[in-house]
Formats: C-alpha cells, structure tokens, sequence
C-alpha cells in the first residue's frame, strides 16, 4: 500500500514538473509552513505559496525538477532533486522534506 505522505509528494512533483498551479497547491495545507533546513521560516500559508510559486513559474518556464533518490518515513518525505531549466541557466541540486498531517502537507523543509 502507497503511504500518503509519499503519494503528495509525487503528485505535487508531477504539477511541479507541469507547472500546473492548482495541482501543485492541492496537496499542501492552508497554513502550510515553508523553511530553510534547520529552522529559518521563509513563509506562512498557501496564499503566499501561490504568489511565489506562480511567479517562480512564469520566470522559469522550462524549469524541471529530476527525483534523483526518494526516502519515506511514516508521514515524512526526504526527495533529493535535480532542478534545470532555470532561467538563470544555473542547476541546483536540492533536498526537500515534506511532512504530511490529516493528508496534507504541512512543512517543507529545504537544504540547497
């Protein structure tokens, strides 16, 4: 059986990878927190995801993120991502951490 916490993190990958906003924001809570890995809050909510992830996509229409490794621990999600196609021309590899409560994603950790 497919854990939930790792089947949002796939889907919201897939929306990611299409730039499907809607998609993307389905899976995540209201008052979704977004970190800098350890603990620097970097935003609050998904009004401001939406702001940020639909500028991020408008400015990097190409951009792709490559699953390289994926490890699932009860209601956490560690993904270890390739991201081209930035408009910067610069790659990055990045690691995310998604916690999940009450099937949605609630935190989001980043280690760049």
């Amino acid at each position: 059986m497919e854990n939930i916490a790792e089947k949002l993190a796939q889907k919201q990958l897939d929306a990611y990878n299409n730039q499907n906003l809607e998609e993307f924001l389905t899976v995540y809570s209201e008052d979704v927190e977004i970190y800098e890995f350890p603990s620097t809050l970097l935003y609050k909510g998904i009004g401001k995801m939406r702001e940020r992830y639909d500028q991020l996509f408008q400015s990097n229409p190409n951009q792709h993120a490559a699953l390289l490794s994926r490890m699932v621990n009860n209601n956490r999600v560690i993904d270890h991502e390739h991201v081209t196609g930035r408009a910067n021309g610069v790659d990055v590899y990045a690691i995310a951490i998604y916690e999940v409560k009450n099937d949605k994603i609630t935190k989001v950790w980043f280690i760049k």
